[in-house]
């Protein structure tokens, strides 16, 4: 998946692969084995090349070991999962322990209503995997127009679908003209 980001966001930038390759100082042929998922850039080479897309390492850093399935290439994920954006935080409640059981953890969020009762109760914590691909019917957390949402995602025919456990919340069906982004996957507690 990396690969795949790299590529994405070195088009969005206007920058051919030749180019790249010359900015970096890596040789095309290799730049392009990584953009094909054939090879994983080494720590250092992804650094020099999120430079040369003056773009932020660690974004691209969660997807390093991440692979798209069949249902991820549906819904495009790579235009769902955010390469140059990180969370913005307003209020540092705490921190709170890890389960060794969810290494992959890179956060807690508080859920903040009660969408997602009965699974997650409202002010229990949620552990964020960030910028991982989804399947159907797992659970995430998400940017919809500018908004945070913690929801089951759901992907048919490559549309995508949130809905809260709480029938009470409205289903939230994303179209092309939605501003979305997958932050992570929430992970469970086994």
């Amino acid at each position: 998946m990396i690969g795949d980001m790299i590529a994405k966001a070195r088009k969005d930038k206007g920058m051919t692969k030749t180019e790249l390759a010359k900015v970096t100082d890596i040789n095309i042929g290799h730049l392009t084995h990584i953009e094909k998922g054939e090879r994983n850039p080494s720590h250092k080479a992804l650094k020099i090349i999120c430079k040369a897309l003056n773009i932020p390492y660690e974004p691209l850093m969660f997807t390093y070991d991440k692979d798209i399935n069949e249902e991820g290439q549906s819904y495009d994920v790579v235009n769902h999962i955010s390469y140059n954006k990180i969370i913005a935080i307003d209020k540092l409640d705490s921190f709170i322990d890890c389960p060794p059981s969810i290494p992959s953890a890179a956060m807690a969020v508080k859920l903040p209503d009660n969408s997602m009762e009965p699974t997650f109760a409202k002010n229990s914590y949620v552990f964020v995997e960030l910028n991982t691909p989804l399947n159907s019917k797992e659970y995430g957390i998400f940017s919809y127009n500018d908004k945070i949402y913690i929801r089951k995602f759901y992907s048919k025919k490559g549309k995508i679908i949130l809905k809260a456990d709480n029938k009470n919340f409205e289903e939230i069906r994303v179209s092309d003209a939605d501003n979305f982004y997958i932050i992570g996957k929430i992970l469970k507690i086994k």
